[in-house]
This record gives structure tokens, C-alpha cells and sequence, in this order.
């Protein structure tokens, strides 16, 4: 597995919508898996291939275990990853990304949605999800759609350097209580 260099908001990649990826291969499995690692390392949730400069439609997402969420603790990556289906509820939250580091922003995002895609198999999969995993693959897949958070969001803030960290905590703690919790994706 390798580390690879996420880039960062004033990259013009960011931008452009990703390609499909034609065929799961073996490359695909090791891209995955350079992904996670690569997220896992930047303490993040969620990552899309286009955030380390490649355009190809791949996401990888890991809710952390210490997270009082029903999905917490769950890994998932998906190619070529679609919303075949959205709630009409939506709810505000914080998020924060990867690629917009010292920035967070309050972002409405559906509250239920239908995924579909291919797994690293290539085996065609539907995930469906509510609140904190439904929001983080709303934002992965925007990603690979040339949108990143601060385009949605309805306020953004500026945090200190680590600040994002504490920040999303503060909101995870408050998504035990009913709010969705924060993310750096």
C-alpha cells in the first residue's frame, strides 16, 4: 500500500467530473487500497480517487468505531458509484473535507438515500443509508462530479490547523443527540 498526496482546493482535477472506470482490475483493488490507507492517515471518513489526482469514479468511506452511529465501524468502497435514489428530507450539518483543509460549512444533504455501483469485486451492489453515511457518500460522489462542499454549503467558517479535528467531536457528540455529526471527507 502507498500514501499518496490529496490535493487541495485551488487544484483545477478537483473541478472536472470523473471517468467511469470500465473494468475492476487488480489496479483498481490496489487504488482502493492506497485510498484507505491514504484516509486513514489524514484522519479523514471519506476519500474519492480525485482527491489524489486520479479522475476515475472511486470512493472509499470508514466511519469510525468510536462513533455512536448505526454504521459505525463500517468500510465500504464503490466504483462507478450512482444516487439511484434520495429522501425528499434533508438536514443541515457540518462537514469539512480533505482537499478544503481549515474550512468547515454548514451543507444540507438529503437524510436517506439509494447508492449503486460496483464493489471491488466488480459485482454490481445498492447501499442504502441514513443520516451520517448517507451524508458522507452525497459527498464523495459530488466529488467526483467536480463539486466540492464549500459549493454547497449555506455558511463556511475558517478553524486553526487541528481545530477540525475538536469541531468534529463537538458535532459527533451532538449527532448522538440527533444532529448529524461533522466529517472531514
Amino acid at each position: 500500500m502507498t500514501l499518496r498526496p490529496i490535493l487541495f482546493s485551488d487544484n483545477p482535477i478537483l473541478r472536472r467530473k470523473s471517468h467511469r472506470v470500465p473494468r475492476v482490475t487488480g489496479e483498481t483493488r490496489q487504488l482502493i487500497e492506497d485510498m484507505f490507507e491514504t484516509m486513514r492517515a489524514a484522519q479523514g471518513v471519506g476519500l474519492a480517487a480525485v482527491q489524489i489526482g486520479i479522475p476515475m469514479r472511486v470512493i472509499v468511506i470508514e466511519i469510525p468505531e468510536d462513533l455512536e452511529d448505526p454504521d459505525a465501524g463500517r468500510r465500504l468502497a464503490l466504483i462507478n458509484p450512482e444516487l439511484a435514489r434520495v429522501s425528499n428530507e434533508m438536514e443541515e450539518g457540518i462537514e469539512g473535507c480533505l482537499s478544503v483543509p481549515g474550512w468547515m460549512g454548514e451543507v444540507s444533504r438529503h437524510l436517506g438515500v439509494t447508492v449503486k455501483g460496483l464493489d471491488p469485486r466488480g459485482k454490481k451492489v445498492r447501499v442504502r443509508a441514513r443520516g451520517y453515511l448517507a451524508r458522507v457518500l452525497q459527498h464523495e460522489i459530488d466529488h467526483l462530479n467536480g463539486v466540492l462542499f464549500i459549493d454547497r454549503a449555506s455558511e463556511v467558517w475558517q478553524v486553526e490547523e487541528g481545530e477540525e479535528e475538536r469541531l468534529e467531536a463537538e458535532a459527533a457528540a451532538q449527532g448522538a443527540a440527533g444532529a448529524t455529526p461533522g466529517m472531514l471527507v
